[in-house]
């Protein structure tokens, strides 16, 4: 049988701790060729309750991809005259600036200038109206523009994510910033939670819920707090995922026997079976284009991932290195595989190129589970174990950036979920 370890965790591996608060970000590697890029105290920043700058800063340090240079206590307007060749000299490649002003309904108005020092062209301007509630999703948003236009690929700054918390007997479904600050609970429960899944436009989590004695898959509104029943049936309902046009689950059942693939409309309606088989079939994952469904199974006799066509099919295997692989995640272009795999008698996360078949181990810890990458691909946030709790972590899909969330009060945490980029 599968040892699957999302359901062996839920059942008996949570402890329970003291209260969870938000959590931190600890860097213990980064990437080669950094980016050294100063970001200047914003001119105007004693208006606001929290310094901007400081956020700003954060979030582009703990990306791995880039080195502050230090730029001084002083205040720097947006428009002010500056000696490139001068911060070139002080090791920047690139400069932030940015003025603070007040605007109209009690509102804020940032106007910043960017200059790539490195390649002297024009600066890249923005300028972003925000309230005080909304204000670290203002600096998010200022660390993504910076971002993308230092490297090329969207940040990932402004996004969210979902992960399970428990503390004193109560499971907690929470909603983070990337940053591991701002928590936010969607839901408790006495009974455990587990398997949350973001919808492809990020309203809504799908997850499995014990609430009612049983494992059912539950569609929540992050807006109205909604809960909606989506598969109910005889049995086991687990492992939902969502397709990529999120009008459909695809759902592990237990209705028929043994663990099957099912689809199934957000609605309840319109189940579906996608493969057949004497095994144990479970943790769905659809593939970008919607076209396949990977899937791990012991239908060869070990654990190992297949796919199959989303519409039914053949199922083909994936993975053919190694005794035990689980827990297929695709990256957002389809190329890369991240998956759980036994290397040693250590459960370790590793990603697999889905061209070459080339495949690399990315962590060094011993119970890792649950990859789920970031959507511009860079990073894979994942759950871990350390001293019998639990813990995330991240790690970057070549493996050269680490970073550790911890919550300051402890706390055990599991299945974590990288939310999509934001909506425009």
């Amino acid at each position: 049988m599968i040892k699957h370890f999302r359901w062996l965790l839920a059942a008996c591996l949570f402890v329970a701790h003291g209260a969870w608060a938000q959590l931190t970000v600890e860097i213990t590697g980064a990437g080669a060729n950094r980016i050294p890029v100063a970001i200047a105290n914003f001119a105007g920043e004693g208006l606001l309750p929290q310094a901007l700058t400081g956020i700003v800063r954060a979030d582009l340090e703990r990306s791995g991809l880039f080195k502050l240079v230090d730029p001084g206590p002083a205040q720097v307007a947006e428009n002010a005259a500056v000696d490139l060749t001068q911060w070139k000299e002080r090791g920047a490649d690139a400069l932030a600036l940015a003025s603070i002003v007040p605007a109209p309904g009690g509102r804020y108005e940032i106007r910043m200038r960017l200059y790539d020092i490195a390649r002297q062209g024009k600066p890249d301007g923005m300028i972003f109206v925000f309230a005080s509630a909304t204000m670290r999703e203002t600096g998010h948003r200022i660390a993504d523009f910076i971002y993308e236009k230092l490297t090329g690929e969207k940040g990932v700054f402004s996004t969210r994510i979902a992960y399970v918390s428990k503390s004193a007997g109560r499971y907690e479904l929470k909603v983070d910033d990337a940053d591991g600050q701002n928590p936010r609970i969607a839901l408790r429960s006495t009974e455990p939670i587990i398997s949350p899944a973001w919808s492809p436009d990020g309203t809504r989590l799908a997850y499995v819920s014990f609430q009612a004695k049983k494992p059912i898959i539950y569609v929540h509104s992050l807006a109205t707090g909604v809960q909606t029943v989506v598969a109910n049936f005889k049995g086991s309902n687990s492992a939902p995922a969502w397709a990529p046009d999120g009008k459909r689950l695809a759902v592990v059942l237990t209705k028929d026997g043994s663990s099957q693939l099912y689809t199934i409309n957000v609605d309840g309606s319109g189940l579906t079976r996608v493969a057949s088989s004497s095994a144990i079939d479970t943790e769905p994952q659809f593939s970008p284009d919607g076209a396949h469904i990977y899937f791990t199974s012991d239908r060869g006799g070990s654990p190992q991932i297949y796919r199959v066509p989303s519409g039914g099919g053949n199922a083909e295997r994936v993975t053919f290195e190694g005794g035990y692989n689980v827990t297929p995640r695709l990256s957002p272009d389809g190329k890369t595989l991240a998956y759980v795999t036994r290397n040693g008698g250590r459960f370790q996360i590793a990603v697999m190129d889905l061209a070459t078949r080339q495949t690399q181990i990315l962590t060094e810890s011993s119970r890792d589970e649950s990859p789920s990458f970031a959507p511009n691909g860079r990073m894979i946030l994942y759950a871990s174990e350390i001293g019998g709790r639990g813990v995330l972590s991240a790690v970057s899909a070549d493996g050269r950036v680490k970073q550790k969330l911890s919550g300051s009060a402890g706390g055990d945490v599991r299945e974590p979920a990288w939310g999509p980029f934001n909506q425009p």
